[in-house]
């Protein structure tokens, strides 16, 4: 034991410690300072703000920053096809240069749905399984029936039954009862009325259909325009029609 004192106590002991201890030293900062280089500590992109850029200019900007990217695609309804709609790691994120940015984009292609069955359902209850099957309410239109549900269901003038494919977003153009048989309506007085409004009176009130909707002369604005003529018109010989019978209407800014 007393030998073992007596040699740390000599030069030699001494001079191996300090070495070991450099080593030591040596080591550790070459490995912290390889582990900076390797992992480019303190060298890094903030992600650009890319949902609801076209996708060409959201692949320009990462190109322009080194950065990769990997797209995916969604539909969603009344969004513009090729648009960003959602970005990983989202805009701001500290990232390595070169890393992946992943990209999901709106796509044209809307899937197909199959259609419900809605006859003989009501207005309300039509158009809320409608939307919960991705599709849209169209025009709606009556013919003279006891009831005021859902007698027909069209698509671009096809009549179509549940359970057939249509792609989503279409609007659908639904024919009801209204609910007065072949009762006549008296003819609604239409004229210095919007189109809004005309439809209003057509369909609610008087519960007819809107037929063929003209324009006459210049329209500078189509909120304005009133109508200026309609047909049927009622005359001391003609108050009324059947239930359901389209009303022609034109408008003018005049």
């Amino acid at each position: 034991m007393a030998k073992f004192i007596s040699y740390l106590k000599t030069t030699s002991f001494r001079n191996n410690l300090i070495a070991a201890v450099l080593t030591v030293v040596v080591l550790l900062m070459a490995a912290f300072f390889s582990l900076r280089y390797y992992t480019k500590h303190g060298q890094g992109l903030s992600v650009p703000t890319l949902k609801g850029l076209a996708f060409e200019q959201a692949v320009s900007k990462l190109e322009e920053l080194g950065l990769r990217y990997e797209v995916d695609s969604v539909y969603i309804m009344d969004s513009p096809p090729g648009i960003v709609v959602d970005q990983d790691p989202s805009s701001g994120t500290f990232v390595k240069d070169n890393r992946t940015i992943y990209l999901t984009i709106n796509t044209a292609l809307a899937p197909d749905a199959k259609f419900p069955d809605i006859e003989f359902k009501s207005l309300r209850e039509a158009q809320a399984m409608l939307e919960s099957f991705g599709f849209k309410l169209g025009d709606t239109t009556f013919k003279p029936d006891m009831s005021t549900d859902v007698l027909q269901a069209s698509f671009k003038g096809r009549v179509i039954k549940a359970g057939e494919n249509l792609p989503k977003g279409s609007r659908i153009d639904l024919v009801l009862g209204n609910g007065q048989g072949e009762e006549e309506r008296e003819i609604p007085v239409l004229l210095g009325l919007t189109k809004d409004e005309a439809i209003f009176a057509i369909r609610s009130g008087a519960k007819l259909n809107l037929g063929i909707i003209t324009y006459e002369g210049t329209i500078t604005d189509s909120a304005t325009a009133v109508v200026v003529k309609q047909d049927p018109f009622a005359t001391d010989s003609l108050i009324k029609v059947k239930a359901g019978t389209p009303i022609n209407i034109t408008l003018s800014n005049k």
